[in-house]
Parts: C-alpha cells; structure tokens; sequence
C-alpha cells in the first residue's frame, strides 16, 4: 500500500498531522473550528461512564453547524453500552440536525498510541456514514505533544470506511 500524503498544520496551539488530504485554504479556514471541536471532546471524555474498561471516550460533531458532544456510557451488560460518537450523533440527531460535517474524538489511549487505538470503532463509522456530509473530515486526538502544544490527526471519512453500507433509495 502506498503511504498517505500527508502535511502539517499548525494552528490555534494545534498542530495537526493531515493524511490523505491535500494541502488547500478550506483546511486552514477550518482550522479554528478543529481546535474547538478537540475541546469539545476532550471536555466530554472527562464526563463519560467507564467503570468496566476504564477507557474513556469523547466525541464533538458539528452538524448543520451547530456543535454537539457525547461520551462513552458503559454498562455491565456490555451490548447496552454507548460509544461517544453515536451518543453525540444522537444527540445532533434529536435536535434535528442531519449532516454531519467533522467529527471530533478524544480517547485515554496514549499520546504515542497509533491511529488504530484512537480511531472509531466500526459500528461508529457505519453510524457517522448514515450521516455524512461529502468531505466529512475526523479529527483524532493525539494528546500533547513534548511541547505541550495539543497534536492530533485530521482524515477524510472515506479512508476509514471506504466501501460502507449504504441503502438504495
């Protein structure tokens, strides 16, 4: 498989690692919002419910938007839990939004912890796709760096699902 290309951003006291996308001003434009959308996330992480793995997970969305935030809600029975991206999608969803335009997600993992650590899982990815906007970036935290600047990922949907369900209309 061929390497990713792949670019640095630095802004808002981000510095975002960009794969698989190219370089471009819509990027930049967006940048202010990743940082608040990695806020976001991380505030929710704080709050989530995870007595059982201990691993706790925050997600933003913006939809329409408007920003809205979700955390991992574990449960003994481990088929009830919610993950964070599907409880802030529902969420958005429950106040009428539809189109989802990035999605945010914080995790415990460890700041050098790879993308496969710190990515959706696939139930997750298949409920992000019912919602996806085209271009639907995510924004994977990546902790702080040695620096203390905050680090993460930004990667275009479709290289995380790349052939989803979808249901013909």
């Amino acid at each position: 498989m061929d390497p990713l290309p792949e670019f640095p951003l630095a802004v808002a006291g981000v510095r975002w690692r960009c794969l698989g996308l190219s370089q471009s001003d819509f990027l930049i434009e967006l940048a202010e919002s990743f940082a608040l959308l990695l806020e976001g996330a991380r505030e929710a992480r704080e709050r989530a419910y995870a007595p059982y793995s201990g691993f706790r997970v925050g997600a933003a969305v913006r939809m329409d938007g408007r920003i809205f935030t979700g955390a991992n809600v574990e449960n003994a029975s481990y088929g009830a839990t919610l993950c964070a991206e599907r409880t802030a999608i529902s969420a958005a969803v429950a106040a009428g939004h539809r189109s989802l335009g990035i999605v945010a997600i914080s995790t415990d993992a460890a700041d050098q912890a790879d993308l496969g650590g710190r990515a959706p899982c696939g139930l997750c990815r298949q409920v992000i796709s019912e919602f996806s906007a085209p271009g639907l970036l995510v924004l994977l935290d990546g902790g702080r760096g040695a620096d203390g600047l905050s680090k993460g990922e930004a990667v275009p949907f479709e290289l995380l699902l790349p052939w989803r369900f979808r249901f013909a209309k």
